[in-house]
């Protein structure tokens, strides 16, 4: 039987220590959709990735997400003509 890996997944407590606000604070970006987090039963588990950003910083995430967009212009504009040929 093959072992099944879980990413890692935190409370809104362990959120909120260690971004140093209050539980509340995680709750209501969860609410507005900027955090998000699976509820399990009565329970919210947030996942590493949702909260990765605080780390490595929201905006370089999307500056890089942009580049890579613009480097695959020319192939999504090459795709587009042949599938309307």
């Amino acid at each position: 039987m093959s072992q099944l890996k879980l990413a890692k997944m935190y409370t809104p407590a362990e959120v909120a220590e260690v971004l140093q606000v209050e539980k509340n604070t995680i709750y209501r970006l969860i609410g507005r959709g900027e955090i998000i987090a699976k509820r399990i039963g009565r329970v919210y588990r947030i996942p590493y990735s949702s909260i990765a950003f605080t780390q490595t910083g929201l905006d370089f995430d999307l500056l890089q997400a942009d580049a890579e967009d613009r480097r695959n212009l020319g192939e999504i504009e090459a795709a587009l003509v042949q599938a309307r040929q």
